[in-house]
């Protein structure tokens, strides 16, 4: 079918995308008292297929927001406690015997585990070791597992949103860099306010029962996947990603003076993409079709905050990463729209 075929299709989805969009905030709010900029931020990371970290103390509902966020859309569902004792096997499945009562002969059988659905909670994944933790590597990157020399493909789409309790607290083991890279979003999850809270207690210490209604399916999902990597982007607005995630990195010459001295290494590619894709997702959500530099602003903090890695500088004067993310979007000079009048547009961002 031809591009000219297709686009009639591509505009009654994206036509159709604000009012989903808002009725996933109100079957969502039927259960999630606030957290509105969380719950968009996990609809960007859906459209943009990229995976989210939720981070935030327990007792925050990140566990309940996601097993929600599953309900509303028809997608199957698999939740993976995350425990000490959890084995990479326990996660991707394994290979078991079977004999066959009529010939006796005996053969192997892969049995898929948990990570084999749509939407997989990854729960309080740093409770468990680096070995069960990069299991999940291949699946995110590769939407494949291999087990006994064999290659099992996932089904489309695939999530991994996955929660994490902050360092500090016992029991908990940090994410290598390179599964923390696999994860487009870190997404904070902060304490209600005094409002909210009330609201929580009330509706959460009655005997109501609520029923959710689910708003889009996978096919709709992966079509507006394809078409935000259809949407274009100015060239300005790629050099200004580009810009940013080069400025992070010390050994770098655009790098400010305050990056060489809070910082032991930065971001990668993988960051560019995530904040030209995050950028795009976030522009289609406000029912725009310009991807501006504001949107990579706006997305800057969720991509960034985990892929800084600071010094002793830093941990001595108290500076987080987000803060070297407000220190970076100052200092890195926006490209002008202007100078780009001749430019090609930029091609969609890939993986």
């Amino acid at each position: 079918m031809s591009e000219a075929a297709k686009r009639p299709a591509d505009m009654r989805i994206i036509e159709n995308l604000s009012k989903a969009k808002a009725k996933m905030l109100a079957e969502l709010h039927k259960v999630i008292i606030g957290q509105d900029a969380v719950i968009e931020l996990l609809m960007q990371a859906m459209l943009s297929r990229g995976h989210c970290l939720l981070v935030g103390v327990p007792g925050l509902a990140k566990t309940l927001m996601i097993s929600m966020l599953a309900k509303v859309l028809k997608l199957k569902f698999n939740r993976i406690q995350f425990t000490p004792d959890l084995m990479p096997s326990d996660i991707t499945g394994t290979d078991v015997i079977e004999e066959d009562l009529t010939t006796g002969r005996r053969a192997f059988r892969f049995v898929k585990g948990p990570v084999f659905s749509n939407i997989i909670l990854a729960d309080e994944i740093n409770r468990t070791p680096p070995k069960t933790q990069a299991a999940l590597l291949q699946a995110m990157q590769e939407y494949h597992v291999t087990a006994g020399g064999n290659s099992y493909a996932l089904d489309l789409p695939f999530f991994v949103l996955a929660t994490q309790n902050p360092i500090e607290q016992e029991g908990t083991y940090p994410l290598p860099e390179a599964q923390l890279d696999r994860f487009m979003f870190m997404v904070l999850v902060d304490y209600p306010t005094l409002d909210e809270e009330r609201m929580i207690v009330k509706s959460t210490t009655t005997d109501i029962k609520v029923e959710t209604e689910e708003v889009l399916t996978g096919e709709d999902l992966l079509a507006l996947q394809r078409i935000i990597r259809k949407i274009p982007v100015s060239q300005h607005v790629v050099d200004y990603a580009v810009n940013i995630v080069r400025a992070t990195r010390p050994a770098d010459p655009t790098a400010p003076d305050f990056i060489k001295n809070y910082l032991t290494g930065g971001a990668g590619p993988r960051a560019a993409q995530y904040l030209v894709l995050g950028a795009k997702s976030r522009a289609l959500l406000h029912g725009r079709f310009n991807v501006s530099t504001d949107d990579v602003r706006a997305v800057a903090h969720p991509v960034l905050r985990h892929r800084l890695f600071s010094n002793f500088n830093a941990d001595a004067e108290g500076i987080a990463a987000d803060r070297v993310v407000d220190m970076l979007l100052q200092a890195v000079v926006e490209p002008r729209a202007e100078d780009y009048q001749n430019a090609p547009t930029a091609a969609p961002a890939g993986d």
